[in-house]
């Protein structure tokens, strides 16, 4: 077993707080902190695994994070995390051969469609005065959300994006209640992830718990600052974020 540099550790702690603020605000913290465990020397399979260990514990600071400011979209997030759970273990489970350039332009293709529709239509409120969770609407988002889970078990890196359009789009929650209800859905279908990748024995645990504590405290931080500035600040987040992410992706 090869000795653990303790200097890696210490920038994944610290990659680990900036990762799990962007990823409860808005998504897309795994493109940081999955390139950075591969330039470390983690092979991509055990990188992307190792990666589920951070984020777990990320999400279950942020839930109780927005708990504690009174914020919580359950039950329905229930149904909607249920939904996610068994396409989390299809995802988790899949080997595909993916070209790493074609991926990287989907995700950023992803993002900007997550902007344009989330942020810039005119159309769409997402103060949470029209809130959706009827019969049908429940029926759409647990079907959406099936396939959210089989994408983030297989690969994570983007989702928070995809459930943001999700949850403004069919359910009309604010940006606030869509993160609280973001967190918990990515807490319960990681889990199950997160079992998949323990019984195949990929994960590297030192740099996996490292990176933990950095997500984790980025986790509760976000959570509590997105409450206390409310949507408007969040947007522009989002803004700053996906487009950052789309021109490195796309271009880089």
């Amino acid at each position: 077993m090869e000795a653990v540099n303790m200097v890696d550790l210490l920038i994944l702690a610290g990659a680990g707080i900036i990762a799990g603020f962007i990823n409860v605000v808005a998504g897309g913290g795994s493109l940081i902190t999955l390139p950075l465990l591969i330039f470390m020397g983690l092979p991509t399979a055990v990188a992307n695994a190792t990666n589920r260990v951070a984020i777990f514990s990320q999400n279950i600071f942020a839930v109780a994070g927005f708990r504690s400011k009174g914020i919580s979209a359950f039950p329905y997030s229930l149904y909607l995390a249920i939904s996610a759970l068994m396409g989390a273990i299809i995802g988790a489970k899949i080997s595909v051969d993916l070209d790493d350039e074609l991926f990287n332009k989907i995700i950023a293709a992803v993002m900007i469609m997550v902007v344009v529709l989330t942020i810039f239509n005119p159309n769409r409120k997402t103060d949470g005065n029209d809130e959706r969770t009827d019969v049908k609407s429940t029926v759409i988002g647990v079907i959406v959300f099936f396939f959210v889970g089989i994408y983030g078990g297989f690969i994570q890196a983007g989702i928070g994006f995809i459930m943001i359009a999700a949850l403004t789009g069919v359910n009309r929650f604010s940006l606030v209640k869509t993160n609280s209800a973001k967190v918990f859905v990515a807490l319960v279908y990681t889990s199950a992830a997160l079992v998949v990748f323990i019984i195949e024995d990929v994960i590297d645990w030192p740099h996996g718990l490292a990176l933990a504590a950095g997500n984790s405290t980025g986790g509760w931080i976000a959570s509590r600052w997105s409450v206390k500035k409310g949507d408007k600040w969040i947007k522009r987040f989002l803004i700053v974020t996906v487009t950052a992410l789309a021109i490195k992706l796309w271009f880089f």
